[in-house]
């Protein structure tokens, strides 16, 4: 059977977003980030969403009052637990899938391409090989720094690297710390 005006079945979205999501947690991100802990995540909350997505399209309640309460479930779940730039990207296209999925669209072409795209986009954005010599470190000092030129040296020959912008976040002159965050290029290679 169709659904609405849309030609593409049920059961071929279904399998669409069951596909992508495979690929998203089993292909790219698990393999590069080796959360276990964000799997059961990623695919519970793609699943989820399909169901509730595909639910409210086929029953008279209102679409957005739905999306909104997930949204607020969502949003909860990403302040309850500490999650990094790059699992709250994985995080949302398990979520864009979901609703890719159990949303028919027209024309039928329109969800897998969709789909597709935004593996893409995560395959591309968090590929190992994309500023692989950058990195991102909280680092606590030893000692108060409040000249940044010195901070900045002490940086790069204790991380090996090129300071590329740094974030003092704390300066503890009393206990005689340092807390920053920076962002190196690492040399060499």
């Amino acid at each position: 059977p169709k659904t609405g005006n849309c030609p593409m079945s049920t059961p071929w979205l279904i399998v669409s977003d069951l596909v992508a999501v495979a690929v998203l947690v089993f292909v790219l991100y698990f393999p590069r980030n080796g959360r276990r802990d964000m799997v059961v995540a990623l695919l519970g909350i793609n699943v989820g969403l399909l169901g509730i997505a595909m639910t409210l399209t086929r029953s008279t309640v209102n679409l957005g009052l739905g999306l909104g309460l997930f949204g607020v479930l969502s949003i909860i779940r990403l302040r309850s637990s500490e999650l990094g730039q790059q699992e709250v990207a994985y995080y949302f296209t398990a979520l864009a899938l979901g609703l890719l999925g159990g949303m028919p669209i027209d024309p039928a072409w329109a969800t897998p391409t969709l789909m597709g795209a935004a593996l893409v986009a995560v395959y591309v954005g968090d590929h190992p090989r994309l500023y692989e010599r950058n990195r991102n470190q909280t680092v606590t000092l030893d000692r108060a720094h409040t000249d940044e030129t010195e901070l900045i040296t002490r940086l790069e020959s204790m991380l090996g690297g090129t300071v590329v912008r740094l974030k003092v976040r704390r300066i503890d002159l009393v206990n005689d710390s340092t807390i920053v965050d920076v962002r190196y290029r690492m040399n060499g290679g």
